[in-house]
């Protein structure tokens, strides 16, 4: 998996941003600065362990699904586990 860009990773620390102001969460004594350099460091660690991710998965799904849609596998099961309401704001599906 490619480090993403720097135009991305300003437009997720901005999406995020707005999102916290959204819900008026406060961020303690975060800064751009350091949630682009979290950005970073979670876009490094997706890339350092992209392959044993991958392996974790079932042959027929790992041989199968597409990178988005492997992606999307990681999301729903790390928001499930960690922010329900935000799970069922994008996938509106979810009981």
């Amino acid at each position: 998996m490619p480090t993403l860009p720097s135009t991305d990773i300003d437009k997720i620390r901005n999406g995020i941003m707005r999102w916290w102001s959204n819900l008026r969460e406060t961020t303690g004594l975060i800064t751009k600065t350091e949630l682009r350099a979290a950005i970073v460091a979670t876009d490094a660690w997706v890339d350092a362990n992209a392959a044993s991710y991958n392996n974790a998965l079932p042959v027929i799904f790992r041989n199968n699904a597409s990178l988005q849609q492997k992606s999307l596998l990681l999301i729903a099961v790390i928001l499930m586990r960690f922010n329900l309401g935000m799970l069922k704001r994008l996938f509106p599906e979810v009981d």
